[in-house]
């Protein structure tokens, strides 16, 4: 019978691992989407879109789909997610690896401030000046809505909810982004501080090297820990390796 691999998608790393996985004949590959992208590119294999119901209601997917392998390749900052998967895997025994690209790191000139929420982020801003460059995604705008005295430039995938700053303008854009993109952005929008989540990889990197190239502070929301005695594996490699499909 067919190994069966739920993947627990919405990244650039999900895709990967999922077309790899297809490559390998008899492998049946299902990518499980949040449903939160309007748009969402093609993917390789079968595609559910949609929320399990928590922990409870994805342990009873993984059961009636006779799911060989979960493999957690949500965003970095997808918390609650990451939590009901690994209680789900300890549920019903089904095999688990969380995928995660590595974090970024500052270099020497890098100005940055980890803080460990999007509160803590909020909280920091006053030190700064009042511009504002959040690229910290539209669903957790509502940390900054107090900010009156702040002009927000948000860029965003798809339009933001509110409660949104009341000075917000909002750029509608995809990476990834080039270093010399993101510094024109940053003058033209007399940017004073760059705020970001601690996404890592390289389609959105170029922001903190243009923020270093003009001297600019960069506030960097540290990852949630991931639950515990999970440990994340940094690439697809890693984890064809780990369930036993690298090439031989």
């Amino acid at each position: 019978m067919s190994p069966h691999v739920l993947i627990l998608g919405g990244t650039a790393e999900a895709r990967e691992l999922a077309a790899a996985l297809v490559a390998r004949p008899g492998t049946r590959v299902t990518t499980s989407l949040a449903g939160r992208v309007a748009r969402p590119g093609a993917l390789a294999g079968e595609v559910r879109v949609g929320g399990f119901g928590g922990a409870e209601g994805l342990a009873d997917w993984l059961r009636e789909h006779r799911v060989d392998a979960l493999v957690d390749a949500t965003h970095p900052f997808a918390e609650t997610i990451t939590a009901n998967a690994a209680r789900a895997a300890s549920a019903t025994g089904v095999p688990a690896l969380v995928l995660r690209r590595p974090g970024w790191r500052p270099g020497r000139e890098d100005r940055w401030h980890p803080v460990p929420s999007l509160a803590a982020a909020a909280d920091l801003l006053p030190r700064f000046g009042s511009r504002v460059f959040l690229t910290t995604g539209r669903m957790g705008l509502a940390a900054f809505a107090h900010l009156t005295d702040h002009h927000f430039v948000v860029r965003s995938v798809e339009l933001p909810e509110p409660p949104l700053p009341p000075h917000t303008e909002v750029l509608l854009a995809r990476g990834p982004f080039t270093v010399a993109d993101e510094s024109a952005l940053l003058r033209e929008h007399l940017v004073d501080v760059l705020v970001t989540k601690d996404s890592g990889g390289a389609a959105t990197a170029a922001k903190l090297t243009a923020a270093r190239h003009l001297a600019l502070p960069v506030v960097v929301v540290r990852r949630p820990p991931l639950p515990d005695g999970v440990q994340a594996v940094p690439d697809v490699a890693g984890v064809l390796d780990r369930l036993g499909l690298s090439p031989s």
